[in-house]
């Protein structure tokens, strides 16, 4: 068993050391604005992911991907080494859309606003189908009762046949 704490020490030291000779040694025309953003790695220390962004459209961020695919030998080399394990982790390159699912968050959330505020806006102008108050109150029950109560008690002066 490997030690977590270990495997997340080795993470962020490729993610670490990607991030730097990204920036350092790497040339490639391609390679766009690029930020490193995470890299996760397996237990059995073989197999890392690296998860990047890019600063640009679509055709930025697909040279970007071509770029860091075809810079992936000497990235593995070069973690490798800095690592100084007996297996160099492979490493595979993963856009990271996180920006791109904000964005759709707070469109969900605007539209909601402002559904919220449409039905308030219709709910302050609605008016009441029936009565204002459809149930009977305390004073109505008593007026009934003095209703019901008149209509029980025979007339004053007897019955007269």
């Amino acid at each position: 068993m490997t030690d977590p704490a270990k495997v997340r020490r080795h993470a962020e030291r490729v993610r670490e050391l990607v991030a730097s000779v990204v920036r350092s040694q790497i040339k490639d025309p391609r390679l766009g604005m690029i930020t490193i953003t995470d890299a996760r790695i397996t237990a059995d220390l073989r197999d890392a992911t690296v998860f990047y962004t890019v600063l640009g459209d679509a055709a930025a961020q697909a040279g970007t991907a071509a770029a860091l695919e075809s810079a992936k030998g000497m990235l593995r080399s070069t973690v490798g080494k800095a690592l100084g394990l007996r297996h160099s982790p492979t490493l595979t390159f993963v856009l990271d859309d996180v920006q791109d699912q904000v964005k759709h968050i707070d469109d969900l959330l605007a539209a909601a606003r402002n559904a919220d505020a449409e039905v308030q806006r219709i709910a302050a102008q609605a008016q009441y189908a029936g009565d204002a108050q459809p149930y009977r109150l305390d004073e109505d029950d008593e007026d009934a009762e003095e209703t019901e109560d008149a209509e029980d008690t025979p007339p004053a002066g007897g019955d007269r046949r």
